[in-house]
């Protein structure tokens, strides 16, 4: 009885200390939104994701759009998004061209209930601040050795909704995936670089050939000026130090 007795407050004090370390837990845990499901704990919302990393990288933060914009799981689940990670980006339409016609992100995002997905100046809200453009791009399908001044066109006052996602997809090798459809009379029909080279927003597709087309020889002059170029810029750094 003795040590029954003795046990007992013991007991007492494990079970007001679990008690009391429950009550603080739960008041330091943060609350669900308004509109979410009942017990639902904050932390399932997480915060910026990478939804994808290749070709183009590209991030949703689920925690702003629950905390921020006041969304419910039944907001975008399962009608505009699978409740499964990865399942957009497995379809193979989760494209911004899809975006544009109103799937996927761009139901809401349309200009008018929210930003455009497609508008120049929000590109980097999704894509991030360190998207880097390419200089110059080598087509080798159909043809090889075409190129295309990537700095040349955004200098002159493009941005990337003057290309993608209707003339270009934004991915880097696309339109050669395609090389039946990617030809010179894709180009004369008004596709791909024929959107703007037609004669009259820029000077036409089949004039100044040797512009895009510079040939094997060409291209290696091109490949040798790149290499020299970047084995003299360490060198320029180093004669600043």
């Amino acid at each position: 009885m003795k040590r029954k007795s003795k046990f007992l407050p013991t007991l007492g004090l494990i079970v007001a200390a679990g008690l009391l370390f429950a009550a603080e837990m739960q008041a330091a845990a943060p609350t669900a939104p308004a509109g979410a499901a009942p017990g639902t704990p904050l932390e399932s919302y997480g915060t910026t994701e990478i939804i994808a990393s290749e070709p183009v990288k590209s991030m949703f933060s689920h925690k702003s759009h629950v905390i921020t914009a006041g969304l419910t799981c039944d907001s975008c689940h399962p009608d505009l998004f699978e409740r499964k990670r990865g399942a957009a980006k497995a379809k193979g339409d989760y494209t911004m061209a899809s975006l544009d016609a109103g799937k996927y992100c761009g139901a809401c995002h349309d200009g008018s209930t929210a930003f455009n997905t497609t508008g120049p100046e929000t590109c980097k809200t999704c894509h991030g601040s360190d998207m880097k453009q390419p200089g110059t791009i080598v087509f080798n399908r159909p043809v090889k050795a075409v190129i295309f001044d990537h700095k040349g066109h955004v200098d002159m006052g493009l941005d990337c909704a003057s290309c993608h996602d209707k003339a270009f997809e934004m991915r880097k090798g696309a339109a050669e995936e395609h090389p039946q459809k990617f030809t010179m009379r894709a180009l004369y029909a008004g596709k791909y670089c024929g959107v703007c080279h037609n004669g009259n927003i820029a000077f036409a597709s089949n004039t100044r050939c040797t512009s895009c087309h510079i040939g094997v020889k060409g291209l290696e002059r091109m490949l040798v000026e790149a290499d020299l170029a970047s084995e003299k810029e360490p060198q320029a750094k180093k004669n600043k130090h």
